[in-house]
């Protein structure tokens, strides 16, 4: 049965257009309280601006296809995502980076966060040192981590910190999209679905499976050039794959 709302919250909720009598209210968790008022400081106070860039996948998708195929532990894209962004970071290391009123924060390792949807809401839990982990490691780690996200297990040192973001949001169809920095963290990778594409090759036309990337940036830290030369670091380690599985 659904408690009644004191009428102060109920004047509140009018003053916004929701009118009485229409709607159940439910208590907001407190990880997601936090969760919305970093997102809401982040867009409002950090100076963004995202790049874009696709991605051929054809030869990650047949690596992918022979590793599964010939080990127990299964690897996922994503897995390899958070693999080569590991590695791209440290070959870029502004990019590691976070602007912070006391100076320029330069990160050792690759603390990559990756999102998970759960019913409580969005959550970031961290593979620590991902550019010291083989992708083996890092498939593991992240499905222990998603696991215990979706069902609220994940302790305050599983999410807090992160040095870089990675949110995919193709397994549901969505093409691209844009995400928010998570601050101190200097940018976040959004990744649209592998889809066939028809693309121009050699003059002609040919199918290829693509995908797009989308890069958010803090241009406090990061210009364009820098954040395009990551971009294009990182699509060249999932275009020539090989490197990621050992």
């Amino acid at each position: 049965m659904n408690q009644p709302i004191a009428d102060d919250i109920v004047a509140q909720l009018e003053a916004l257009g929701i009118r009485r009598d229409t709607y159940a209210l439910k208590p907001t968790p407190r990880i997601q309280k936090f969760i919305a008022q970093r997102l809401g400081e982040a867009a409002r106070e950090v100076p963004s601006f995202p790049l874009t860039m696709h991605v051929r996948l054809d030869a990650l998708l047949a690596a992918r296809k022979g590793w599964n195929a010939g080990h127990d532990a299964r690897v996922s894209v994503n897995d390899l995502l958070v693999k080569a962004s590991a590695a791209s970071l440290m070959a870029l290391p502004a990019v590691n980076s976070s602007f912070t009123p006391v100076g320029l924060v330069a990160h050792r390792h690759a603390d990559i966060s990756i999102a998970v949807a759960t019913d409580g809401g969005l959550m970031t839990p961290i593979v620590r040192a991902a550019d010291t982990k083989s992708v083996t490691d890092i498939s593991a780690e992240t499905r222990d981590l998603a696991a215990r996200a979706r069902i609220g297990r994940l302790q305050p040192d599983d999410y807090v910190g992160g040095t870089f973001t990675v949110s995919n949001l193709g397994m549901f169809g969505v093409s691209s999209f844009g995400s928010i920095i998570n601050p101190p963290q200097s940018a976040i990778l959004s990744v649209g679905a592998a889809e066939e594409r028809v693309v121009s090759r050699g003059g002609g036309f040919v199918a290829e499976t693509m995908m797009t990337l989308t890069m958010t940036c803090d241009h406090r830290i990061i210009d364009g050039a820098t954040g395009a030369r990551w971009l294009a670091d990182l699509r060249d380690r999932l275009e020539a794959p090989d490197a990621l599985f050992g």
